[in-house]
């Protein structure tokens, strides 16, 4: 049965945070820290907060995990001191449907329901949640992946929505909510120096790029069967992308934000429709990493090297509006690196003339938004004569720092579910369209018709790669 979907004023009345899966490495990892840092600032008032696992814990172990988990962050306050003090844990399977309405039935104010739970058990309380009468107002808090591909993620939409109103369902993508990722709104739209620029007119390309230095950090059960294609581009990096494409909007409320990344994504499609051509992938081989030794991909434990699971992903992709048809995005994404790169680049057209008598080489200008809490920065590379000989182009880059946001992801998501702030979690449809722009290069590659490469650990990734076809490349 579909709640009311009447939003509830926080202040008028309490909230309950039930945690599914609360003795797992994500609540003790990340959302814990996160709560712990949003109760530090004082703002969160009247909310009850219940951990639930199939797990033999009791009151005391769970509030063991609650106090241990809120100290890495540093956490401290009177707020902070009442969770510690009433948190209570409930023994519950939460597929089984007697376990379920026992502990939804121990709960009262406005029920809050976190998922922190592998996504085929999501999808199964869910299923038992449609025998429910669930109370008016209740959220849904649901980790990604959201469903395996555009079709499973559509009919999990239907199920959800049986169940709440789709603006009481956050589909959780952290990176929506990083202090960094948010700064691109700044940039794109409170600087006239920038905004009139980006359009196919000045732009020669963007690329998206997440390569980072960490393997598999015990996740290779998961990652084998995922690879970065899923885990990093669909899931992160194309949402990255639509809040950086998005046309300006009036707003950053209600589902303004959320309207125009939808726009950009349907928008949004291999380059060429070809990914054979306009996609690559590879793994990485032994090497070393600041000084560690990393074996490689295919030799970790849990791995199955006959899977072919790539560990790097590269696409180039066409966003067909009136702002950006003709501009290739590069999204990219790949572990084991050694030069670390987490920003958003954009690549301007070379100047329309520079005068006969300045001499030097003259560089693209580029603009650079860091993504990552590791580069929280700002850089602008442009071109300047001097400082030696005055008509000789000397390349300077200006740079700046965001500062760190006053919440880690985690925190920034969990007040956006409290307050019910939508541009804070992935609309359902933009969940489909992300499968729907992968599933070509994922059907060519399941048929081996991209080869998956090589590269060392620590190494710069993959050897170059230039496909043809590409505007401004004289192709």
């Amino acid at each position: 049965m579909t709640s009311d979907s009447t939003t509830v004023p926080n202040s008028s009345r309490d909230q309950t945070l039930v945690i599914l899966g609360a003795s797992g490495d994500l609540t003790a990892r990340l959302l814990l820290p996160g709560l712990g840092a949003l109760l530090a600032t004082g703002s969160v008032d009247k909310l009850e907060l219940v951990g639930s696992a199939v797990e033999s814990w009791d009151d005391d172990r769970w509030r063991s995990q609650v106090t241990e988990s809120f100290a890495t962050v540093d956490a401290r306050g009177p707020q902070v001191a009442a969770i510690v003090s009433t948190t209570r844990y409930v023994r519950a399977d939460a597929t089984d449907e007697n376990d379920l309405r026992g502990l939804l039935d121990s709960c009262s104010g406005q029920l809050i329901l976190y998922f922190a739970l592998p996504p085929a058990v999501t999808e199964k309380v869910c299923r038992v949640l449609t025998g429910f009468d669930l109370p008016a107002g209740t959220r849904l808090a649901i980790e990604k992946p959201f469903g395996t591909d555009a079709d499973s993620a559509a009919a999990l939409n239907e199920l959800v929505t049986q169940l709440v109103p789709e603006d009481h369902v956050h589909r959780i993508d952290h990176f929506v909510a990083m202090s960094t990722v948010l700064n691109i709104l700044g940039v794109r739209f409170a600087n006239r120096v920038i905004e009139p620029l980006l359009n196919n007119q000045h732009v020669h390309s963007v690329d998206v790029v997440f390569d980072e230095s960490l393997t598999l950090e015990g996740r290779a059960g998961f990652y084998d069967g995922t690879g970065a294609l899923a885990d990093m581009i669909q899931s992160h990096l194309l949402e990255v992308l639509s809040l950086f494409a998005m046309e300006p909007v009036p707003s950053l409320h209600g589902d303004d934000v959320r309207d125009g990344k939808a726009q950009i994504l349907r928008a949004t499609r291999i380059w060429d429709d070809d990914p054979i051509r306009y996609s690559r992938r590879a793994r990485y081989t032994a090497g070393e990493i600041d000084g560690r030794q990393v074996r490689s991909f295919v030799d970790e434990d849990g791995i199955d090297g006959s899977r072919n699971t790539e560990t790097f992903a590269e696409l180039v992709l066409a966003v067909d509006t009136w702002r950006w048809a003709g501009v290739p995005f590069r999204v990219r994404s790949g572990k084991a690196l050694g030069s670390p790169r987490t920003e958003v680049t954009v690549t301007f057209e070379p100047p329309q003339q520079v005068p006969v008598g300045l001499t030097g080489s003259v560089q693209p200008n580029r603009l650079h938004i860091g993504i990552s809490l590791g580069t929280n920065t700002f850089g602008l590379d442009v071109n300047i004569s001097g400082p030696g000989d005055s008509f000789e182009i000397d390349p300077v880059s200006l740079a700046g720092e965001f500062g760190a946001g006053m919440l880690p992801p985690y925190g920034q998501v969990l007040w956006g579910i409290l307050e019910g702030i939508p541009p804070m979690s992935v609309r359902g449809d933009m969940a489909v369209q992300c499968w729907r722009i992968i599933e070509p290069v994922r059907q060519a590659w399941r048929e081996n018709q991209v080869p998956i490469g090589e590269y060392a650990a620590g190494s710069t990734g993959p050897g170059g790669w230039a496909p043809t076809g590409l505007p401004g490349r004289g192709e």
